[in-house]
């Protein structure tokens, strides 16, 4: 028998009858590097999260929209304010819905290392609902073309919406027939070009958490997940809603208000975070403030309170 060079210490301090004994039980040798290891760094019981903090560029939309906020001027208020990442939603890149030549997407993917900054999702406005299989064809071909640009600006998952359909009931399970197949085509191709698809829950067609499971199981693609947006379960307790979802998140959207039955309510960050930090997730957590009042100090005040959150 051929013996491992890790082995040949052990072996040399045994006695004769001592090592035929040992190979002969076979115990496994192929294993033997792991135990090794594991005796030296045993790994903890429970790992320490890694959890990062995004800003998404929607905070900054009437700004982005009109042009007075430029992109590299918010890359450099995120290094500024010592946010690491960005999710740049695909409405702010020139030419949207159109995608930019090629210049376009690694300038900004440029830019975004010049401030330090990853590019922590991105995303796109698109309707799964449409009962008109043409037109959801080019719904399907418009979430195509920008995960090709995602990936070219270093983006692992984008966003994209079920739908704006606001049927209930038996209907309900008919339309969502036609977004659980363009998801999974969606998914399917984002696996051939490194990007993760995940779908938003948006209060539109998708309001509960049960509607999110439905829709997580049955496309069951290993490129697909859930922007879990804190803000956008309608129906029941958010944060019930938010436990039974967090197992499909791969990328969040961290609000200042939660809709409790109907009503705004500010966000209970200790309670959200307790959440996650039971989870399995790790990753980034992009925050987006909304409403009225200056962006620039709202993002600065909902960061602190978040950053106080998570530590």
């Amino acid at each position: 028998m051929k013996v491992p060079y890790y082995l040949s210490s052990c072996l040399k301090i045994m006695n004769s009858k001592q090592r035929r004994s040992f190979l002969k039980k076979g115990v496994g040798l192929a294993t033997l590097p792991l135990l090794g290891l594991s005796s030296r760094n045993p790994l903890p019981k429970d790992p320490k999260k890694n959890l990062k903090l995004s800003l998404n560029a929607f905070s900054f939309n009437a700004s982005l929209r009109d042009g007075t906020l430029s992109l590299e001027r918010l890359f450099r208020y995120c290094a500024e304010n010592s946010i690491p990442a960005i999710d740049l939603t695909a409405y702010y890149i020139s030419n949207y819905p159109e995608v930019p030549e090629d210049k376009v997407l690694y300038g900004i993917k440029k830019q975004a290392h010049h401030w330090g900054l990853d590019i922590s999702g991105s995303g796109v406005r698109n309707d799964f609902t449409l009962q008109n299989t043409d037109l959801r064809k080019k719904e399907i071909d418009l979430v195509k073309k920008w995960i090709v640009a995602s990936s070219k600006m270093g983006a692992p998952v984008l966003r994209v919406f079920a739908g704006k359909s606001k049927v209930e009931g038996a209907a309900w399970k008919e339309v969502a027939d036609g977004v659980i197949s363009a998801m999974q085509e969606c998914a399917s191709f984002g696996a051939e070009n490194g990007v993760i698809v995940a779908m938003q829950n948006h209060n539109d067609f998708i309001k509960s958490a049960d509607q999110v499971n439905y829709i997580m199981e049955n496309v069951n693609k290993e490129w697909f997940g859930l922007v879990l947006d804190v803000g956008s379960y309608s129906l029941k307790d958010p944060y019930e809603e938010i436990s039974r979802n967090v197992h499909h998140a791969v990328n969040w959207q961290i609000k200042e208000n939660v809709n409790y039955l109907g009503t705004q309510k500010p966000v209970d960050l200790k309670t959200l975070m307790k959440i996650i930090k039971s989870s399995d997730y790790n990753g980034y957590l992009p925050i987006e403030t909304l409403g009225p009042g200056d962006p620039f100090e709202k993002v600065k005040n909902f960061l602190k309170d978040v950053k106080k959150a998570l530590d």
